[in-house]
């Protein structure tokens, strides 16, 4: 059993529901995150007990170099991106709402200041627009 759950072979205990949360696109197709997250992670990740499993990943924060970005970016931005810069270090979740506020930009000027930024190399969105991070 365990060397088939490590494997991927895994079967939802609630058919109905694991249908619903496929069909919300909450969760993706059964088994295929096991053999990613045990590949990354190890076999001591994942703890299988009698009604549960239990799944440990580790945080590892990201540290950045503000000396280095910073003289990366010093040819190419002006006050404007240096907040928006500044706002993504601070909070590498910061929403486009929140840019504006502190930008005092509207979404037109901000989504074009950070278009500018994705394409100079100096910033990278990681994920999708709604849950990912800079």
């Amino acid at each position: 059993m365990r060397r088939a759950f490590y494997s991927g072979a895994s079967l939802p205990v609630n058919d109905v529901l694991a249908s619903i949360f496929l069909q919300l696109r909450i969760s993706e197709r059964s088994g295929r995150g096991d053999p990613k997250i045990v590949g990354r992670y190890g076999k001591d990740s994942i703890k299988i007990e009698k009604n549960r499993i239990i799944v440990t990943i580790p945080f590892e924060k990201i540290e950045v170099n503000k000396f280095i970005v910073s003289n990366k970016v010093s040819n190419k931005v002006n006050g404007t991106k240096e907040k928006i810069i500044s706002a993504i270090r601070n909070n590498p979740n910061v929403t486009i709402n929140q840019l504006m506020v502190i930008t005092g930009l509207s979404e037109p000027g901000v989504k074009k200041n950070l278009k500018q930024l994705k394409y100079s190399g100096i910033i990278a969105r990681i994920g999708a627009n709604k849950n990912g991070y800079w």
